[in-house]
């Protein structure tokens, strides 16, 4: 089963109709949103011009049978810390809602779609480019 997790910059680019998006969320069995993701969508519809038509586009996506929306667990919070606390370590801070993303699509074991190069400082992470 080929599960993905799609960050925020892939959510726009599938937008955009970018077809490297649009292979993989053809090729995936499983497609997660993080309710990160959706946060920082909604804060980017209220910032635009077009809010509307596009929370109508995300409401639709939602609604396709192999999409899920990620709520944060428990489970969330423990892979969290493992991945906040590994980055101290190493010295290599992200933006916290990354790092809520990335502790998703390591407790769904589901390859990260994005296009931020700062998820690749975190071990065991897989990444769409790096597959």
């Amino acid at each position: 089963m080929k599960k993905i997790l799609l960050d925020t910059n892939a959510f726009v680019n599938y937008l955009k109709g970018e077809k490297r998006v649009l292979e993989w969320l053809a090729k995936a069995d499983c497609v997660y949103m993080s309710v990160f993701v959706l946060g920082e969508l909604y804060t980017g519809f209220k910032a635009g011009s077009r809010e509307r038509k596009n929370r109508q586009i995300l409401e639709r996506f939602l609604m396709k049978a192999t999409v899920s929306v990620l709520e944060a667990s428990q489970e969330t919070a423990e892979v969290f810390a493992l991945v906040k606390n590994t980055l101290r370590e190493q010295g290599s801070p992200l933006p916290i809602n990354d790092v809520w993303i990335a502790a998703h699509a390591l407790e769904t074991g589901s390859v990260l779609l994005t296009y931020d190069r700062h998820f690749t400082f975190i071990p065991g992470l897989r990444l769409w480019d790096e597959i």
